[in-house]
């Protein structure tokens, strides 16, 4: 992925044996690939035995006295027709089914397997393309399991078989038809090569075009909003049409090959005809015999035309493995470990930050957190305020597990974080982002994601604790109202609500609410904290927040900048401090008192925006 060289890839793509690492899905399902077999060699057997019956057709003459052993011989090739006929179906039938199965479960081992990875892994794989990966490439590994793998096995026995029974018939000519197998061959190998290359850089650039896509219509407002569209086209269509480009590559160079390979097939066929006829008039072989050679010698022809298709094919799943590997390969940083320790059945939320410094993966030079220590008691509402960029949000990234810190301990009761396990220590938070995730489901669904088991009157306690109630109740359906992708049916404060009932349903012992409440009017905003306020009593409650007001209740507030904790203590007390914690009260409630009685109400509102981006 990120950091390999585009030379390196393609001979990784060359590497034609990464498709033996779709074997072990192949594992569970062994009988139906056993029946795909048989039925196969059925049809196989049936398709053999038809030159045969011919010969002896031809050779028997056809005149009135052998017409009812030919009539007996017509009519034995339509049974052998209609067993070739259900041998045929119950391949496709098994075989399909089978590589339905197969691409169905390489699915989910992909999408089970990235939705579990830490948010480092999606710094160097975008969304988009990870999507791509899980759809695009498997659809092109399920075209070769499912009908691919099927004919070029059906292929290769007739090719097989054929070439038997062509030294059966005769030996001579069969030898001048090997002879024009190496000059197939060799074109067939040099071109799979550029082929596995072209199919690989074409995933790629399809998989660059679906990144763009997803990335710009699911933020298509901003993109309207700036009168980006045109910008957006251009950038899309660029990387379509390199994905356009390396096809018609790939599609060159298997025409080409296509070419070349029936030209060689057919000339020799045509060959050694003229061969075998001159031995039918010298007496060295009978008419049915040149008869019976054409026809293997059409089926081994076929047979090696198929094969060939199927190969190139065959690169292009090669190419679609590879990424789905890197995929199924990648590590996740942030695990549980062997013999996790577990965490109190009764969380009581003492959290301690023991010296923690983080630095981003992507930024390693820069600390994000410096030396934090910290400790917040069971129970107790903290409130983080400093500037964009001071490490608030990190805190919670970190509580969270999403990374782990480059230096010192964080423990929940006790137990090191990176000592438990992730989702045991996740289950016991509840969280309302800043920016909430609403899902494409109704809004019931939506709140009971925190809780799938609770009823619909859990639910609404939720919602109306969360002030959400009344235009929960006033959408066209109520709770089962459908929000739309991302939630675009509904107002940025509407999403925020629900997020916070979410977290509300969720019951944990330690509550994180990251601006929780900074898309809501005022009324809103004020039903919501005391909703907060009830529901803080019982648990451990980390706030970060820009608006001052929101967090002058709070028990302690931590003054963050540059990673640091600066200064910590009661509203008050800070305020009396001094330093950037009294800055930032004088800038919002002095300053804004001021602006308030002075100024046009709609400068009073660019400046209380100004004040919340200033903390």
């Amino acid at each position: 992925m990120a950091g390999t060289s585009e030379s390196e890839e393609r001979e990784k793509s060359r590497n034609f044996r990464l498709l033996r690492r779709l074997l072990p899905f192949f594992g569970p399902y062994v009988w139906q690939a056993g029946a795909a077999v048989v039925a196969l060699l059925a049809a196989a057997g049936f398709m053999l035995a038809m030159p045969v019956a011919l010969r002896r057709v031809i050779d028997m003459g056809f005149d009135a006295e052998n017409a009812a052993f030919i009539d007996q011989y017509f009519i034995a090739l339509i049974g052998v027709a209609g067993a070739l006929a259900i041998a045929t179906a119950l391949r496709f039938y098994f075989v399909s089914r089978l590589g339905e199965r197969v691409v169905t479960d390489l699915r989910r081992a992909v999408y089970d397997h990235a939705i579990g990875m830490s948010p480092r892994f999606f710094e160097t794989i975008r969304t988009g393309e990870a999507l791509s990966r899980i759809t695009t490439d498997t659809t092109l590994i399920q075209s070769l399991v499912s009908s691919s793998v099927s004919i070029a096995l059906r292929n290769l026995l007739l090719l097989i078989g054929g070439i038997v029974m062509l030294f059966v018939t005769s030996a001579k000519l069969t030898g001048l038809v090997l002879l024009l197998v190496p000059l197939v061959i060799v074109p067939i190998v040099m071109a799979g090569r550029k082929v596995r290359g072209y199919s690989r850089e074409a995933q790629d650039r399809l998989a660059e075009s679906s990144a763009i896509a997803g990335e710009t219509l699911s933020s298509v407002r901003d993109v309207q909003s700036y009168v980006q569209e045109e910008a957006v086209r251009l950038r899309f269509g660029a990387a379509t049409e390199g994905s356009f480009e390396a096809a018609r590559k790939r599609i060159v160079a298997r025409s080409a090959l296509t070419a070349v390979v029936i030209f060689l097939i057919f000339t020799g066929i045509v060959g050694v005809m003229w061969i075998g006829a001159r031995d039918v008039i010298s007496g060295a072989m009978t008419a049915g015999e040149l008869g019976q050679f054409i026809l293997y010698a059409v089926l081994v022809a076929g047979a090696v035309g198929a094969l060939t298709e199927i190969w190139t094919q065959a690169q292009q799943a090669a190419g679609a493995t590879e990424r789905l590997v890197e995929i199924l390969d990648a590590e996740a940083d942030i695990d549980a470990p062997d013999d996790p320790l577990p965490l109190p059945e009764e969380t009581r939320g003492e959290i301690v930050f023991d010296a923690v410094s983080f630095s981003f993966p992507s930024r390693p030079e820069e600390r994000a957190l410096d030396g934090i220590s910290l400790r917040i008691a069971p129970g107790e509402t903290v409130a983080v305020v400093g500037p964009s960029g001071a490490g608030k949000t990190t805190l919670f990234h970190l509580l969270q597990r999403f990374y782990d810190p480059t230096g010192g301990r964080i423990l929940l009761d006790g137990v090191p974080l990176t000592e438990a396990d992730p989702q045991d220590v996740r289950a016991r938070l509840a969280v309302v982002p800043q920016e909430p995730a609403i899902f494409a489901a109704s809004v019931a669904e939506n709140i009971r994601f925190s809780r799938p088991d609770a009823d619909d009157a859990a639910v609404t306690a939720a919602a109306r604790a969360a002030a959400a109630h009344d235009f929960i109740e006033a959408l066209p359906d109520g709770y089962d109202t459908e929000v739309g992708e991302r939630g675009v049916m509904l107002s940025g404060g509407q999403k925020q609500r629900i997020a916070i009932a979410r977290a509300i349903l969720r019951d944990a012992p330690v509550l994180l609410l990251d601006e929780a409440t900074s898309a809501l009017d005022a009324q809103s905003e004020r039903d919501v904290q005391d909703a907060f306020e009830r529901l803080s009593r019982d648990r451990t409650t980390l706030v970060i927040a820009h608006r001052l007001a929101t967090v002058k209740s709070a028990d302690r507030i931590l003054v963050m900048e540059g990673g640091r904790i600066v200064a910590e203590g009661t509203h008050d007390a800070l305020v009396e401090q001094g330093g950037l914690y009294a800055r930032l009260a004088r800038l919002q409630f002095t300053d804004l008192r001021a602006v308030e009685s002075t100024a046009p109400k709609s400068t009073v509102h660019v400046e209380v925006g100004a004040a919340s981006e200033a903390v």
